[in-house]
């Protein structure tokens, strides 16, 4: 899947990777893709969570060797 940023949140634990998730999707445009990789096994109901409350749309998720990957779409 095309991204326009990347962040690298492996070995953070909550509430870390949804506050740089936040902060880097309010410097991007509307409509870009944030590529987010995590660690943190609760990282995936934050971020289904999260985006229901920001109206980011949560594009799509997987796990692989325990690190989660996730794309976000800014509103």
């Amino acid at each position: 899947m095309n991204f326009d940023k990347e962040l690298d949140a492996r070995g953070l634990n909550c509430p870390l990777p949804i506050l740089r998730a936040k902060k880097a999707l309010n410097d991007m445009q509307a409509g870009q893709v944030l590529k987010i990789v995590a660690t943190d096994p609760g990282s995936v109901k934050d971020f289904q969570a999260f985006s229901k409350q920001t109206g980011n749309e949560l594009l799509s998720h997987s796990e692989a060797q325990k690190e989660f990957t996730f794309y976000m779409k800014r509103k």
